[in-house]
């Protein structure tokens, strides 16, 4: 299963918008408000949204200042969440988020509105930073 966001515009630089999403504390303030649980650990965070089981991300890769690549840290789940980041000017970027599941025809029929919705948000969220 494959989703996307629409691009948006971020009034970040696109080397200040990498670096804050390098530290993944930052995540927090992208997470939607029925955000229930954020905790860091080094490299992953878990976070946990009412009403949806905890989810553990690992950072996979780093492409300096275009890309970051998270994983699932369970290999229950089998997913990935990309974050492009290409410039738009000195002051602005422009991020996609990606995410890509390998999931049962079941699973992905269940999970693909809420899916859509959350990594919507954080695309929107981080175009208001």
């Amino acid at each position: 299963m494959n989703l996307e966001t629409k691009k948006s515009v971020i009034n970040k630089s696109q080397k200040d918008f990498f670096e804050y999403l390098t530290d993944l504390n930052n995540f927090e303030h992208l997470m939607p408000e029925n955000n229930t649980k954020f905790e860091v650990d080094g490299e992953s965070f878990i976070f946990g949204l009412k009403g949806m089981p905890e989810i553990r991300l690992v950072v996979k890769e780093k492409q300096e200042f275009n890309k970051i690549i998270l994983g699932a840290a369970s290999s229950k789940l089998d997913f990935s969440l990309t974050v492009n980041i290409d410039v738009v000017a000195e002051n602005s970027c422009e991020t996609q988020l990606l995410f890509e599941g390998d999931f049962n025809p079941m699973m992905a029929m269940m999970v693909k509105k809420p899916l859509q919705k959350f990594i919507d948000t954080l695309t929107e969220n981080a175009s208001k930073l």
